[in-house]
């Protein structure tokens, strides 16, 4: 007799109702039909498949490009009493031969596999003697060229249709623009009415975007300030970069591990073992680490250059805050990433019309970066979602941006660009405006222009400022195709005339406060209640020593917020603790009478 999904929600799961869309998507998979699913990282979308290839009959087939997510849902589904496989790059041929067998005597429920792995000729040959219950195609995103983390291989999934026409298909996403969704419909063949939006709001991560000078010292006093003890991700652009944030780190007392792709290989997987297995630990990576990281309780994302698009930002910061507790997304960002980000984009090997996409897309992320408004309502806006009032919930909502009439500012800067010849960067305009005597200037007779020195009355910084302002509105171009000088927007020929006002936002340029040495380094507290949190301390320490047995990440036992109604409940019984959010029977039998020892000890 089939299971109802209600009753797998609770039984194995251990979850009294379903999330948002969860429970429409399933039903209409259920029935056998195909879905694009948009959740966003931490919605719940890896239940949309999981519990429909537990009510249908036969094997459901997961399709993923991430081995450590792989790896992640299967050591998780296994504590549930789940039956399920992974056929990846990562198993030896005895391991793959015995996990295929297993899939064709239909004694797995669910098995994972690489894309790679899939569209061989003789894993689709075998995978037509089994029977399967539905195909589920992650991270979909990469099946478009328009998205941020194009894969050509995901190309070639659209055979799945024409080999397996019964077997219904999700393909799920947290990331996809209009664009990317079109994109993924008319590759993959499903229909229009078989989309399924959720919201993107992540309610829980507060974002803050702050200026790149003395990044550094601010990136410390955030961690400080918020995330003292916490699990953290910290992103550059460049693998150096990487080992040397990583290497300051760590001289600064913190427990930080580089990852990037320039690393020996088995030093790179022993970091992310540590970082998945491990409480407080910061990774320093490139973009490339955290795809398919499964970690619900990293607390913060940091940023030290500026991602590429909106999209990159989005599914990058989401990494933070899986589990539902508040979390941070922190940005610094600078004129010379922009010019970076172009260069890659002017010197890339794609079309025209793909440089075009981009280049759009870098525009909106600047858009986010310098607007007044609530970031939360911008980002959303995004993908094509409102937001009615704003957030209260990020740093322009928290501390509303002051702005300034920069008219006379914006004709100066603009000036100085074209007597300058349209050739040079902000740097060097800047030096022009605020007089200085360099021998570049000199030897370019600089020094004798009409806007040599007009600039004084804004220091370096905040000419900085201005100058990324005037490039998110258009008003100046990085000309990439040259040196990386500016030229003149199209549209700033009214702002030069006197015929249009500008305004822009007034950032406040003080000094960081540095580290207070002689405060001792503690774990922020989770909860009000002293008591309650010595109790969640112990309750944490018991999951470590569990972890630590099995060989697993302490999150494959329980969540954090699993733990916090531990703390704040103090169940006595087995009906009581049954009756925790994410404890199913399966849990319930392993772990009930350890943890309940624990709290009975704490009175």
């Amino acid at each position: 007799m089939r299971k109802s999904p209600e009753e797998v929600l609770n039984n194995i799961f251990g979850f009294d109702s379903f999330l948002g869309l969860q429970n429409e998507v399933i039903d209409h998979v259920i029935a056998g039909n195909d879905a694009l699913v948009l959740m966003p990282t931490g919605g719940g979308k890896s239940l949309c498949y999981q519990i429909p290839a537990l009510c249908r009959d036969g094997v459901g087939l997961v399709i993923s490009p991430l081995i450590a997510l792989m790896r992640d849902q299967v050591e998780s589904l296994t504590q549930l009493g789940v039956r399920a496989s992974v056929l990846n790059s990562t198993l030896t041929h005895g391991e793959i031969k015995a996990t295929e067998q297993e899939l064709l005597e239909g004694s797995l429920d669910l098995v994972y596999v690489s894309p790679e792995k899939l569209l061989t000729e003789e894993f689709l040959n075998h995978l037509s003697k089994c029977k399967l219950s539905l195909i589920a195609i992650d991270e979909a995103h990469c099946v478009s060229q328009w998205g941020h983390d194009f894969r050509p291989v995901y190309l070639k999934l659209n055979i799945l249709k024409k080999l397996f026409p019964d077997i219904p298909r999700l393909a799920l996403t947290a990331t996809a623009d209009g664009p990317t969704r079109r994109d993924i419909i008319e590759r993959l063949e499903i229909k229009e009415r078989q989309l399924f939006v959720s919201s993107f709001d992540r309610p829980n991560i507060k974002y803050t975007i702050v200026s790149k000078d003395d990044s550094k010292s601010k990136l410390i006093k955030f961690i400080e300030d918020h995330h003292s003890g916490d699990s953290g991700i910290v992103y550059c652009m460049s693998r150096s970069k990487v080992d040397t944030i990583a290497q300051w780190l760590i001289g600064e007392g913190f427990n930080a591990l580089p990852y990037h792709a320039g690393m020996d290989k088995n030093d790179r997987a022993i970091n992310q073992d540590k970082f998945s297995k491990e409480e407080g630990v910061i990774v320093v990576a490139t973009i490339a680490f955290g795809m398919g990281i499964d970690k619900p309780d990293v607390r913060f994302v940091a940023h030290l250059d500026l991602p590429k698009s909106i999209e990159s930002y989005y599914q990058e910061t989401g990494r933070a805050g899986r589990d539902g507790l508040k979390s941070n997304a922190w940005l610094a960002y600078g004129l010379e990433d922009l010019s970076k980000i172009i260069h890659f984009i002017v010197s890339s090997n794609a079309s025209e019309d793909q440089k075009r996409i981009e280049r759009q897309k870098l525009d909106a992320l600047l858009g986010l970066c310098e607007t007044m408004r609530c970031r939360r309502q911008v980002l959303l806006e995004y993908f094509g979602e409102s937001l009615k009032n704003p957030c209260g919930n990020c740093d322009t909502c928290l501390e509303p941006v002051k702005s300034f009439d920069a008219t006379v500012a914006t004709q100066k800067a603009l000036s100085c660009v074209y007597k300058t010849g349209e050739r040079f960067g902000a740097a060097y305009v800047i030096d022009v405006l605020l007089g200085s005597n360099s021998a570049r200037i000199v030897q370019f007779n600089h020094n004798k222009i009409s806007t040599y020195g007009i600039g004084k009355e804004y220091s370096k910084n905040q000419w900085r400022s201005i100058f990324r302002q005037l490039v998110a509105k258009n008003l100046l171009v990085v000309d990439m195709e040259g040196h990386g000088g500016y030229r003149l927007g199209e549209n700033s020929s009214g702002v030069l005339r006197g015929e249009e006002k500008v305004l822009l936002r007034e950032e406040q340029f003080s000094k960081t406060a540095g580290r207070s040495r002689d405060k001792p380094k503690q774990a922020k507290v989770t909860l009000d209640n002293e008591e309650d949190e010595a109790l969640l301390q112990d309750l944490r320490a018991h999951r470590r020593e569990l972890a630590s047995e099995q060989k697993v990440p302490p999150f494959i036992i329980f969540h954090d917020t699993a733990l916090l109604e531990m703390a704040k409940k103090r169940p006595v019984s087995i009906v009581e603790f049954g009756k925790l959010p994410g404890v199913g029977k399966t849990k319930l039998e392993r772990y009930a009478a350890g943890f309940l020892k624990v709290i009975s000890s704490r009175g």
